[in-house]
């Protein structure tokens, strides 16, 4: 399994190739879109991308949690989370391996 981590900098050179805008304008379009999409999310919204996948946030109550090394209950404050969820579209496609 490969090691590699897909940045910015590699989407905005992807761009770059693939769409024929100038590198600094392919920078600012992944930017634009990264920001699009975390804006949304902050206000509670969800991002779905078709093919792709679902960005959620979900709000999770207050509980009781343990440490496992002492077994001492600690108590867990509510909060946000980002959840994921892959289409089956890339499902299929990471448990095959396949590009496109």
């Amino acid at each position: 399994m490969s090691e590699k981590t897909l940045t910015r900098m590699d989407l905005s050179e992807a761009v770059f190739r693939e769409v024929g805008l100038s590198r600094n304008e392919s920078a600012n379009l992944v930017e634009s879109v990264l920001q699009h999409m975390s804006d949304a999310l902050a206000k509670g919204e969800t991002v779905k991308i078709s093919s792709f996948g679902t960005f959620s946030v979900r709000s999770k109550s207050a509980r009781v949690g343990r440490n496992p090394k002492t077994g001492e209950e600690v108590p867990i404050s509510p909060r946000r989370v980002l959840t994921f969820r892959p289409s089956h579209l890339m499902k299929d496609r990471v448990a095959a391996g396949k590009k496109r």
